[in-house]
């Protein structure tokens, strides 16, 4: 297969978009926003209001929709750029409201399992983990326990670590970070696994914290919040 699709100025892709039918009110901010955004970018935005037609799938028997060159009636370029705007918006308030949490988490695994041993993340005993969260299989079919899968996504963590906090510790108190460093280098996911292998009493005191009364509430929230970070 061969790529046929030529270079495009500005003003020739502005023109496109207005012979395919799209309304262009104010054409001197759009080629501002073509020229900063990009066309690539904003056409994510503008998807949705295309035509579209049902055709045949490849699958024999099957009907799939086929987006189309053309607008709906209507369609305003400024609308794309509210979305696209509105999108930004709502992602950088969903990266400070989760750096929040992720944060106040870190603090809450350092300081529970800290005050029982400096290395309790890497120790896989009855006093930090519940056995049937720690031990079970990592998924079905599995060999590795939940805990060894954690504790070898920890190992890499660490090692493509490059802040100077986690060199100034391997030079200076050796190779294991203790509970309140190594938190540092989790990422949300990491995070919310160490936490679903607590004893239900330590699950229990963290999610009260948050007003949550429901262990299992709690720990399938963030999931869900690890899974919205990663998108």
């Amino acid at each position: 297969m061969v790529y046929s699709r030529p270079w495009t100025s500005f003003p020739d892709q502005l023109a496109l978009l207005k012979s395919r039918g799209m309304v262009v009110s104010d054409e001197t901010a759009a080629l501002d926003y073509l020229q900063r955004v990009g066309y690539y970018r904003l056409s994510a935005y503008w998807y949705p209001f295309r035509k579209f037609e049902v055709v045949q799938s490849s699958e024999p028997g099957k009907l799939t929709t086929k987006a189309m060159e053309e607008f709906h009636s209507d369609t305003q370029f400024v609308d794309a750029v509210r979305l696209y705007l509105f999108d930004k918006q709502l992602r950088l308030y969903l990266a400070d409201a989760l750096e929040r949490i992720e944060i106040s988490l870190r603090v809450d695994l350092s300081y529970l399992l800290g005050n029982r041993s400096s290395f309790a993340h890497i120790e896989n005993t009855k006093a930090h983990f519940h056995p049937g969260f720690a031990s079970r299989p990592f998924h079905k079919g599995s060999s590795q326990t939940a805990f060894d899968a954690w504790l070898g996504k920890y190992r890499g963590l660490v090692a493509r670590s490059k802040e100077d906090f986690v060199r100034h510790y391997h030079a200076n108190h050796g190779d294991e970070l203790p509970i309140w460093v190594a938190v540092e280098v989790l990422d949300f996911g990491a995070i919310s696994q160490l936490f679903s292998m607590l004893n239900v009493k330590d699950q229990l005191a963290i999610a009260n914290r948050y007003s949550v009364n429901d262990w299992k509430v709690f720990k399938s929230w963030l999931f869900s919040l690890s899974y919205l970070r990663n998108l």
